[in-house]
């Protein structure tokens, strides 16, 4: 597997897509990559030379904020809000969606597997 700046891509695979497992690097990002190190998407990244996996680590090094660094980030966004107790902080906090979206049926990926309440459906002995 080659290397770029620390982080492993798939040898196997079309540069184009091998590039996209870096986190942090999309569709666009290897676009906008590619054209600046004027190589194409379509060459194997174990078909590419050092100087080539070089000039490709020094853009990302360059220009774009990737893997642990992007991770970090991101946490301390998610920190912050957390920190200033506003509305997106609060669902974070909560483990709910945090862009609007419904909660009444689905947002199960955020709210993990049911948690089943006894007695919920109807009260025996009430009319």
């Amino acid at each position: 597997m080659p290397r770029l700046a620390g982080m492993e891509i798939p040898d196997n695979k079309k540069i184009r897509i091998s590039l996209r497992y870096i986190y942090g690097v999309g569709p666009k990002n290897v676009q906008d990559i590619l054209k600046a190190a004027d190589i194409d998407g379509e060459r194997r990244a174990h078909e590419l030379n050092e100087d080539e996996l070089a000039k490709i680590a020094g853009i990302l090094e360059a220009d774009y904020i990737v893997e642990g660094a992007l991770r970090r980030q991101v946490a301390q966004d998610i920190s912050r809000l957390r920190d200033i107790r506003c509305y997106r902080g609060d669902r974070h906090r909560r483990g709910l969606p945090v862009r609007g979206q419904r909660t009444q049926t689905n947002a199960r990926t955020r709210k993990g597997r049911r948690k089943t309440v006894a007695g919920k459906k109807g009260v025996k002995g009430m009319k």
